[in-house]
């Protein structure tokens, strides 16, 4: 008889004290305060605010828990707070600093009567007290599945996430084997979610069926687009997930090697994943015999140096290597020959993440959810102006317009919605006649844009889409590596001539130049990067044509975004007499009292810098933005030549 106990028996010892401690805290007599401090609370002044609880509670004498926890995607209310009041429902409260603290503590904690509703989100269960967060939009059409514990535990303790079934699927994966793994995330059809979409389970299977020994797998933690933090964040909320999937993962493939390649700009999700790393070794659910099993795994990470072509996965595994991070010629792959000349596994942060799930409650239920091509569910960081910015995960399939409007709240101010690009920098900008369009990676390649890692610029009508274009080709061939000739000269090219749009100095010529210079760039290059890079350009060319015609006959940007074409004058009329509000800001001392004492602005100095726009009194309301610049009118201004007397 096998008296050794199964993995999953071993888990079990691991939760029960764990389940616990859990329940222990769920349960306190006293209150429990959790502080959403990832890096985005951070920023927002997390750390005050813990420091202002923590002097308001000793203050006042009352006991309580102050726990800190991840991100729960909520950045518009950062810094955010949970309060577990005993005889309460646990409450969210938004932008709580050192003052709200205070107010919070002196209110309700101290003898629990206001609950200071002026602060309140919801309470994150149903009650007859309070509006619940399911009540609101933002959190009722979300569906998670990666982020479901993110801002819910703390990621610095282990026992948190094994109360909460952690390490799970890790012990049945153990239990059933390597090849059952690689059938179940076939059968889930679990696209990477990295952005490129190639179904992972064939991935392992490749690599798992190498001849090659050792294989290695890599979590690709290097997230590079501008505005994009998702996998940061999953990695500082809740790194035992994604090293839980890491580990799937390994076995799956018949890895004992796994490296987390992480940029060294997240020193947060560096430290959080590395103490992880130790919390799980402590317990054997990494390391040597894991679970008690002939299974080894050795976690490793590797802290890039945050070039944005090293997302891409050979360039990744030069850098690994300790090589300049460029992109290699395929085949042969990576799966089949990788970092070392071994069979290499890569998968970005999220597709691990998401991998517990499946295993744990089977690849039938992963495909009720998303669409029938790309199952579950996708974690965009929305950004730009929409009234609810941050990380939103929904499920694959959802439109455009359901995202912007009814998830992240329309456009900011009520003002008329002009783009969204999506897909990270060398993304497409898809105009309001595209909102129907689904979010999963068919679909959007479609329309000309692309899933990406999951980065989402929302524009208004203030935003012009040469200057966007513009700024979108500047990063990508600055972070070009410079293998590809087309790549390297090309986006150059590209940069040129649209810089000379945002001048007025472009022609019709450079428009199909523009065109057949972004496909050659697209045959030419090697790697996604340069592949994509021209999508701003393509896509604003397909669906902002005016605008480009506006910038080359009439030297008029219709934004008035771009500095050579737009011009600010001050209105006599609305101008206060005796008013100087807008001397004060003005860098360039370009404005000047005229003889009526009014004000106007010297355009010979003025550098477009548009402060004297928001210094101008509301009430007042006096400066105009113009474009082109010569519709400045002729308001027959003269200088004031001060007498002595005045003097």
């Amino acid at each position: 008889m096998n008296q050794n106990p199964t993995p999953s028996e071993q888990l079990d010892r691991l939760r029960q004290p764990a389940k616990e401690s859990w329940h222990a805290l769920q349960d306190s007599d006293v209150p429990v305060i959790y502080v959403g401090h990832a890096t985005c609370g951070r920023a927002a002044g997390s750390q005050e605010t813990i420091e202002g609880f923590e002097q308001a509670l000793a203050d006042k004498g009352i006991a309580a828990e102050i726990r800190t926890v991840g991100c729960l995607g909520h950045c518009y209310a950062e810094p955010l707070v949970i309060i577990h009041y005993p005889g309460f429902p646990p409450l969210m409260y938004q932008k709580i600093g050192a003052g709200e603290a205070r107010v919070l503590v002196n209110s309700f904690l101290q003898a629990g009567e206001d609950p200071c509703f002026e602060y309140l989100l919801g309470a994150l269960e149903p009650n007859e007290m309070f509006p619940t967060l399911m009540d609101y939009p933002r959190y009722l059409y979300e569906k998670r599945v990666i982020m479901a514990h993110c801002g819910r535990i703390d990621p610095e303790n282990i026992d948190h996430y094994l109360a909460l079934d952690g390490y799970q699927a890790l012990a049945k994966a153990l239990e059933q084997g390597g090849q059952w793994v690689v059938d179940e995330v076939k059968a889930a059809h679990l696209r990477g979610r990295g952005g490129a979409g190639f179904p992972a389970g064939i991935k392992w299977e490749i690599a798992r069926h190498a001849e090659k020994q050792p294989k290695v797998v890599i979590c690709n933690g290097d997230e590079g687009d501008p505005g994009a933090y998702m996998d940061r964040t999953l990695m500082e909320s809740n790194p035992h997930q994604v090293l839980e999937g890491l580990a799937i993962a390994a076995l799956a493939v018949g890895a004992e090697r796994a490296i987390l390649y992480i940029r060294a700009e997240y020193p947060l999700a560096v430290r959080t994943i590395q103490q992880a790393i130790y919390a799980a070794r402590e317990k054997k659910l990494l390391g040597d015999h894991i679970l008690g099993t002939d299974f080894s795994l050795d976690i490793s990470i590797f802290q890039g140096s945050g070039a944005f072509v090293c997302g891409e996965e050979t360039a990744l595994i030069q850098s690994v290597e300790g090589h300049r991070g460029m992109p290699q010629y395929r085949p042969p792959y990576p799966a089949v020959e990788g970092l070392d000349g071994l069979p290499t596994v890569i998968n970005n942060v999220k597709t691990l993440a998401t991998v517990p799930a499946i295993i744990s409650k089977g690849s039938d239920w992963f495909k009720t959810i998303g669409t029938e091509k790309t199952p579950g569910t996708a974690i965009f960081s929305v950004v730009g102006e929409v009234e609810y910015p941050g990380l939103v995960e929904v499920p694959m399939g959802v439109s455009l317009e359901h995202l912007i409007y009814e998830v992240c709240g329309g456009i900011k101010d009520g003002k008329p919605f002009k783009a969204v690009q999506i897909g990270g920098p060398s993304g497409g900008c898809l105009p309001e006649s595209e909102l129907g369009t689904a979010i999963d990676f068919d679909s959007l390649k479609q329309a000309g844009a692309m899933m990406g890692s999951g980065g989402m610029v929302v524009m208004n009508a203030d935003a012009c889409m040469v200057e966007v274009a513009r700024y979108f080709v500047d990063f990508t061939q600055k972070e070009s590596c410079g293998k590809c000739t087309f790549c390297r000269i090309g986006t150059r090219h590209l940069l040129a001539i649209l810089e000379d749009f945002t001048k007025g100095v472009g022609s019709d010529d450079d428009l199909q130049e523009l065109k057949s210079l972004s496909e050659g760039i697209i045959k030419g290059s090697l790697c996604s990067l340069g592949k994509t890079a021209p999508n701003p350009v393509l896509t604003t060319l397909k669906f902002f044509p005016d605008e480009y015609l506006a910038h080359i006959h009439e030297q008029r940007c219709p934004a008035m975004m771009c500095r050579a074409l737009t011009a600010f004058y001050i209105d006599l009329e609305a101008c206060a007499r005796g008013c100087d509000a807008c001397v004060a800001c003005c860098p360039t001392e370009a404005i000047f009292t005229t003889s009526n004492r009014k004000k106007a602005i010297d355009q010979e100095k003025c550098v477009k810098c548009g402060e004297c726009v928001y210094a101008c009194p509301p009430e007042y309301d006096a400066v105009r933005r113009v474009s082109p610049p010569g519709m400045i009118p002729d308001q027959g201004i003269k200088p004031l030549v001060e007498t002595k007397e005045e003097q």
